[in-house]
């Protein structure tokens, strides 16, 4: 099957529509109250490897959904006007969230450019991914 637009069009794309950071100038970032970690990475990876200490899970297939405020599914976070660094594994699904939130007319977005594996390749810290328990406290 031949595509009109593979993954690596798509990405290319959104880069151009998108701004990075990287994972030394997130770690600054870390414990700034105007600033939100967004963890896109299914359930799963975050349970096997953890994720950045305080992040916001919103799983990437839920996102934009979370941040429309006409969505029943909204999530106030979004709205708080904090700059938002999305990160998944390798920044592939961070890229195309962080320039499909900017198309949605969202603010201060960005993307770690390396994703989680580049902040953890970097010393970044980690912590265990939160139980519903510790929510629920």
């Amino acid at each position: 099957m031949a595509l009109k637009k593979g993954i690596k069009d798509l990405i290319a794309e959104a880069e151009k529509k998108s701004k990075g950071i990287s994972a030394e100038a997130a770690k600054a970032k870390l414990g700034d109250p105007d600033t939100v970690f967004v963890d896109l990475r299914d359930v799963r990876e975050l349970e096997r490897d953890g994720m950045i200490p305080g992040a916001f899970h919103a799983p990437r297939g839920m996102l934009e959904f979370w941040v429309d405020p006409d969505s029943p599914y909204y999530k106030p976070v979004f709205a708080e006007g904090k700059t938002l660094i999305l990160y998944c594994a390798a920044d592939w699904r961070g890229v195309l969230a962080a320039a499909t939130l900017e198309e949605m007319g969202v603010q201060n977005v960005l993307h770690l450019e390396g994703g989680f594996g580049q902040w953890k390749k970097e010393g970044g810290p980690k912590a265990d991914k939160p139980s519903s328990k510790d929510k629920a406290a």
